[in-house]
């Protein structure tokens, strides 16, 4: 992504005297306009780019320029090291490992074994058990449209299954809760949305369109952005020999000792299809014992699962 691009891009440019942006542009697979803008953004984070013109010409670092050693510590690159790891399970490229192996070379050989021992100290895999190669085409198509502003257009279905055709402006991807979306300013609803890439079809860029970035909107707008349905509060009943399941998806802080053993799980998410599937997967585990609209709502479910294995 743009961070790991910047990064490689200096640490190119320190060990280069210059380099050709044609050349930065087909190793990081962007446009040369992408290059430019690049270049623009680390000039105002400080560091002197300088382009030359000419036949011989490039972008290179300002006559004396050097970015001191000490700006960060091995705990810090290691830091970073650690992060691009745990982003490259669920969004692994060449880049990625290209910026692994030159933050690596710039470790002092004395300090080597205490740098991979602190950047392998945690590993956050983000990857699904059965993988993400049927995402990874859809990821690689909304990069690019990401980085070169181009709109993208496909078949959309939400979480109640209902189709829609969808014009976009891809500005971020965002993984949450194990989940790829693309954040995109929809051209139909006039706002920002989150889409699920699980859920597009026909994914395509329109590369006769393109855009002018927005300002995103705050983080905390994640949170249903794209869904219609509201978060409702939930109170669940595992019995005692169940515990171990409550544990697993609450956790024990959140979990509550009932008079009879029993252990309540109080919990807030939207209510949809996801929530009553979520529920019944805890088959006779778990009971609802609140709000009763809900419990009402998975008995009904759980008694249309029975119809179908008994046929009736």
């Amino acid at each position: 992504m743009k961070l790991e691009r910047l990064l490689s891009i200096i640490i190119l440019l320190l060990n280069r005297r210059m380099v050709q942006a044609k050349e930065l542009a087909e190793r990081f697979e962007v446009s040369i306009r992408t290059i430019y803008r690049d270049i623009d953004a680390i000039n105002r984070a400080g560091i002197p780019v300088v382009t030359y013109q000419g036949m011989n010409g490039g972008i290179g670092l300002a006559e004396g320029y050097r970015l001191d050693r000490n700006l960060l510590t091995n705990d810090e690159l290691a830091a970073i090291v650690s992060a691009l790891q745990s982003i490259s399970t669920s969004y692994g490229n060449e880049q990625n490992l290209l910026l692994m192996e030159k933050i690596n070379s710039v470790v002092p050989s004395s300090s080597s074994e205490d740098f991979r021992h602190k950047a392998n100290r945690v590993l956050i895999d983000h990857s699904p058990w059965d993988g993400n190669e049927r995402l990874r085409p859809k990821l690689l198509l909304l990069k690019e449209a990401i980085d070169i502003c181009l709109v993208v257009e496909f078949t959309y279905s939400n979480a109640n299954g209902e189709l829609s055709h969808r014009t976009v402006e891809p500005h971020r991807l965002v993984m949450k809760g194990r989940q790829w979306y693309l954040q995109a300013y929809c051209l139909e609803k006039s706002e920002f949305r989150l889409f699920k890439l699980k859920r597009m079809k026909e994914l395509a860029i329109d590369r006769e369109r393109a855009f002018t970035r927005r300002e995103l909107p705050p983080q905390e707008s994640f949170a249903g952005a794209n869904e219609p349905s509201r978060a409702i509060e939930f109170v669940l009943r595992f019995q005692a020999d169940s515990r171990h399941l409550a544990e697993e998806y609450f956790g024990i802080e959140e979990l509550l000792l009932a008079e009879d053993g029993s252990w309540l799980a109080r919990k807030a998410y939207p209510e949809d299809e996801w929530l009553y599937s979520f529920i019944l997967g805890f088959g006779h585990h778990a009971e609802v014992l609140e709000p009763p609209h809900l419990r009402e709502t998975v008995a009904g479910r759980a008694e249309q699962i029975v119809k179908i294995y008994r046929n009736e």
